[in-house]
């Protein structure tokens, strides 16, 4: 009994070597090779594709042996990785120190859980080391709100299409505002989260300065002071879709407001930090030693940034 143990042990592992080594297994072949019948084989193959399936979230793979019609034989395929590497996990800390968008409190865990989640033990210590320092002296926004259980019943309103209804504390005056919204997406910029929507009431978007705007309302989540997530559902046809990713080239520093083209020219030390700032900008011609830009932008956010940049920038039109 101990020796028909040991065989099996022997030849799973046999033929666990030849698949990891990127040979295929014809179960005839393999079967004269141990002296045993096709059925074995096929027992042993299963095996070692049950004990892959078991250990996946362990190595990091999901690997499965597959019957490869060309080659007529079982073979190691490697489905995906399942975790992230140590240098992602370490860029998304750094990422989120840097963010600011979080309470001390909430970072110190999110860090905690990527790096006990997504790095294997021994290199945990590493991980935890280098972004250690930059955690015990990390700043929180000063508002100290707790939003993330806010941020994913708006994420599932938007999903489901559900209108909400909010009372938000804008930044100017102390009046809270009731508003009942077309939820469309979740965005973020410069520590802070925000709320993309349309207004549904006709008499508030009457206040505003463009009261036919096809684009959408923003609110930082973290002044939403409370909200509702109402059973009644919005519909938008698709030709009229929001495209966020368009509308997020377009409005860099969270101002809603009338899509406008503006045009400057920069002198200052890195041309490429002003594209990255502006995705939609382009350099129309380089004139006495500065890059002539144009660039599109909703609001009036770009003013302030514009005036921000000194002498670097003279703007044009």
């Amino acid at each position: 009994m101990e020796d028909l143990k040991r065989d099996k042990i022997s030849r799973i592992l046999g033929m666990y070597t030849e698949l990891i080594h990127g040979n295929t297994l014809n179960k005839a072949k393999e079967a004269i090779r141990y002296n045993v019948n096709e059925r074995s084989i096929q027992r042993d193959i299963d095996d070692i594709r049950s004990y892959l399936e078991n250990t996946a979230s362990e190595t990091g793979y999901t690997n499965s042996v597959i019957y490869d019609r060309f080659t007529k034989g079982y073979r190691l395929e490697r489905i995906y990785e399942e975790k992230l590497t140590n240098p992602e996990v370490l860029a998304i800390c750094k990422i989120l120190l840097e963010s600011r968008a979080f309470r001390k409190e909430e970072i110190q865990e999110l860090l905690e859980k990527l790096i006990t989640n997504c790095i294997p033990l021994e290199n945990q210590k590493i991980i935890g080391d280098l972004v250690r320092n930059e955690s015990f002296h990390y700043i929180e926004p000063r508002h100290h709100v707790e939003y993330l259980q806010k941020m994913w019943d708006i994420g599932k309103a938007i999903y489901e299409n559900r209108y909400i209804e909010i009372k938000y504390q804008g930044i100017q005056g102390s009046t809270v505002k009731t508003r009942k919204l077309k939820p469309l997406a979740i965005m973020f910029s410069d520590y802070y989260f925000y709320l993309t929507a349309f207004i549904e009431d006709g008499r508030v978007r009457e206040n505003f300065n463009v009261i036919d705007d096809s684009f959408p309302t923003i609110y930082r989540i973290d002044r939403i002071q409370a909200y509702k997530i109402l059973d009644e559902k919005y519909y938008i046809p698709y030709a009229n879709r929001f495209e966020e990713g368009e509308f997020r080239k377009r409005v860099q520093f969270m101002y809603g407001g009338k899509l406008r083209k503006v045009r400057f020219k920069y002198t200052g030390y890195s041309v490429e930090a002003v594209l990255d700032r502006l995705p939609t900008a382009k350099v129309e011609g380089v004139e006495d030693g500065g890059y002539i830009i144009t660039a599109e932008v909703f609001g009036d956010g770009i003013d302030m940034w514009l005036r921000s940049q000194g002498k670097s920038v003279n703007i044009i039109e």
